[in-house]
């Protein structure tokens, strides 16, 4: 991380880096999860639905935004709370209201105890249905787990997490086509210490924008203690209306074309299923998971020391400002730190030609949100996906380099700026090419995003703890939050294996070093 090191004063405060404790856990033998932590007790399950005749019979059509979704795994997501009741107090007291308030937020938010229905062949398109009665499954579980390990930053075995996400059913055969549910949610508690709540999702129902909205809309009308009218304003309820999401360039059949020959004319379309509990804990059985924390600060001399040598090389300039947002510098560092971190792995790959490898690409892959970036109009509250991926390449040794972190900023910066100035939607139509040619190759992709704002998911429980974004552990992806402490931070969840996290943490230090040092 060769950034020339200056000093900055923040509110007169000169900075200086402070150590980590990641780098006192490098070298400590992380050890798997006994049986206990990874067992949990099922005490309820419930089939929620919206109040009865409160929804009526609703079809609503995949746009082009969801259709690249039907490829994907689903989203699971872990929201962790203080919560010091036994299960017994919790389902007297607590229970009873908690399932009320989803139901009620399920009139809201239909979609998510809807079916999706998968056509058998082409070139039919999937559709998203709701019949009165359909419902979502609830289950309430106990664990023996340590609470306060389970959100912990520090690094642990990936596979402790995965027994609180709950399990979303395959689809079903009916009448000539492939019925399955949207989402699936669990209430794990912990005796005395603390609740989880884990949900999982298929992607091409909503984005995270939507899943995050539901979640604060069942949090408040929990928090009301059941009143609905909470989040019935304009500016709160969910927009539906698929109608205004206008495909102006005619991507709908290109990707449903792609999406299609995907799976092959021998098979139905559908998304990656939902691994049951063992093949996902075999996927990641060899990693480990950790939090790592860019403060407001870091990100700030990040940001200087990012500009100050771009200008010295020559590589900034007026006419073509670079775009130094906080998610630009902060995927560029963590971007270059996992390549590096890699980068041993790789060339054991590798041995026969270590000089071809370095010349390959590595790829970074994210999405925005184009509710406000299109040229109609989208209501910011509109339910769905509305999301464009952004495919970006650069050659390895380019990263391994000293100016790694320049490369890296100048690339996605680029597509960042593009997307705000009127080019969301260039390249969209390769969606799925583009995914299907770099899928096996060394890619860093992005879920979550700060502007969520997931800590004010409040259920009236305290604030909430940790949240973790919980399908990275097996897809290669990093997750970002915004700071627990709203200083205008980024919290990185990532899980590598164990040679890799420990290069990982020298690295993150390293950099963080380098530019907090006077």
């Amino acid at each position: 991380m060769q950034l020339n090191s200056s000093s900055i004063l923040c509110t007169g405060v000169r900075l200086h880096y402070q150590p980590l404790f990641y780098s006192l856990l490098a070298t400590r033998k992380i050890p798997p999860p006994t049986d206990e932590m990874m067992k949990i007790k099922i005490l309820h399950r419930y089939d929620i639905s919206p109040p009865a005749n409160s929804v009526p019979t609703t079809t609503l059509p995949l746009t082009f935004f969801d259709i690249p979704w039907l490829l994907f795994s689903p989203m699971r997501r872990l929201f962790f709370y203080d919560f010091p009741q036994s299960p017994e107090s919790f389902t007297q007291t607590t229970l009873p209201l908690l399932v009320r308030s989803l139901s009620l937020c399920l009139c809201r938010f239909f979609p998510f105890a809807s079916s999706l229905v998968l056509p058998l062949a082409p070139p039919q398109k999937p559709y998203i249905l709701y019949s009165d009665g359909d419902s979502l499954s609830l289950t309430v579980a106990e664990s023996a787990a340590d609470f306060t390990d389970l959100f912990s930053n520090e690094p642990h075995d990936a596979t402790l997490i995965h027994p609180l996400v709950p399990q979303l059913p395959p689809p079903r055969a009916s009448d000539g086509a492939r019925v399955g549910p949207l989402m699936a949610i669990q209430v794990t508690l912990f005796r005395n210490k603390g609740i989880c709540i884990g949900v999982q999702f298929l992607h091409v129902v909503a984005d995270g924008r939507s899943f995050t909205h539901f979640m604060k809309s069942w949090a408040s009308i929990h928090r009301s203690g059941g009143d609905p009218t909470c989040i019935e304003s304009d500016d709160l309820s969910p927009f539906h209306d698929r109608g205004v999401i206008k495909d102006l360039n005619g991507l709908e059949p290109i990707l449903l074309k792609d999406c299609w020959s995907c799976v092959g004319p021998s098979s139905s379309l559908s998304p990656s299923p939902s691994p049951s509990p063992s093949p996902i804990l075999h996927i990641v059985a060899n990693k480990v998971r950790a939090m790592f924390i860019l403060q407001k600060a870091h990100i700030d001399r990040l940001k200087a020391q990012i500009l100050s040598q771009l200008k010295n090389d020559g590589l900034d300039s007026e006419s073509d400002p670079i775009h130094l947002s906080t998610f630009v510098v902060t995927c560029a560092f963590i971007w270059v730190c996992i390549v590096k971190s890699r980068d041993e792995e790789h060339q054991c790959r590798d041995q026969s030609s270590p000089e071809r490898g370095n010349d390959e690409f590595c790829h970074f892959v994210f999405v925005a949100d184009c509710r406000d970036r299109l040229k109609y109009s989208i209501p910011l509250t509109y339910f769905g996906n509305c999301l464009v991926a952004c495919y970006l390449s650069e050659k390895r040794n380019t990263l391994l380099g000293k100016s790694g972190i320049l490369h890296a900023t100048r690339t996605i910066g680029r597509r960042v700026k593009e997307i705000g100035t009127g080019g969301a939607l260039r390249g969209m139509e390769g969606w799925i090419r583009n995914f299907n040619m770099i899928k096996d190759g060394d890619v860093v992709s992005v879920a979550g995003s700060p502007r969520h704002k997931v800590y004010d998911t409040d259920f009236a429980w305290g604030r909430l703890r940790k949240s973790h974004v919980v399908h990275i552990d097996a897809s290669r992806s990093i997750s970002l939050t915004e700071s627990r402490d709203g200083d205008g931070g980024v919290e990185v969840g990532l899980a590598l294996t164990t040679v890799c996290m420990e290069k990982f943490i020298s690295l993150f230090e390293k950099g963080l070093k380098s530019f907090m040092s006077p």
